[in-house]
């Protein structure tokens, strides 16, 4: 049977993405997917390479029971394109960015993670916003959301398994 993957893709890959990958994993245990869904995450910039998430995501993310302590960062790269079956950007920079990078033979999903909001208070928002740069409450925003879009992702995964 072949798993479904996918990689979900920030800039640096210490705040949003590896949020993305701590929740859509543990999400996928939940319902006893693990076997058919493979979960990763990447960023489109350098500046973190190697590194663990930030720690105020990982705060965040670990109130909520999702641990990150095995995740570090890494880039994009060009065989991301064979190996993902949803490669899904957290907003259009970053969305820009791979479709730049994107093989004219792939043929799988490429988009942005919050087309898959399942909470109409989402609605009309279409990025997860970067919130490195600002306050404590940037880090929950990101989380409700990702715990939202992750629940319809899963679900629409689920649907084609």
């Amino acid at each position: 049977m072949n798993k479904t993957s996918v990689l979900f893709v920030c800039l640096g890959n210490i705040c949003r993405s590896p949020t993305a990958h701590a929740v859509f994993q543990s999400m996928v245990q939940t319902r006893a997917l693990a076997e058919q869904v493979t979960v990763d995450s990447a960023g489109t910039g350098d500046w973190h390479l190697g590194h663990a998430p930030d720690r105020r995501t990982s705060a965040v993310a670990a109130e909520r029971g999702y641990p990150m302590d095995d995740l570090r960062a890494r880039l994009v790269e060009p065989g991301d394109f064979e190996q993902f079956d949803y490669i899904v950007a957290m907003d259009e920079e970053n969305l820009a960015n791979l479709r730049a990078m994107c093989p004219a033979d792939y043929h799988g999903n490429l988009g942005l993670f919050l087309d898959y909001s399942v909470n109409p208070e989402y609605a009309d928002t279409n990025a997860v916003p970067d919130p490195y740069y600002g306050g404590d409450n940037g880090f929950t925003l990101v989380l409700d959301l990702v715990e939202d879009a992750s629940a319809g992702l899963l679900d629409h995964i689920a649907a084609q398994l």
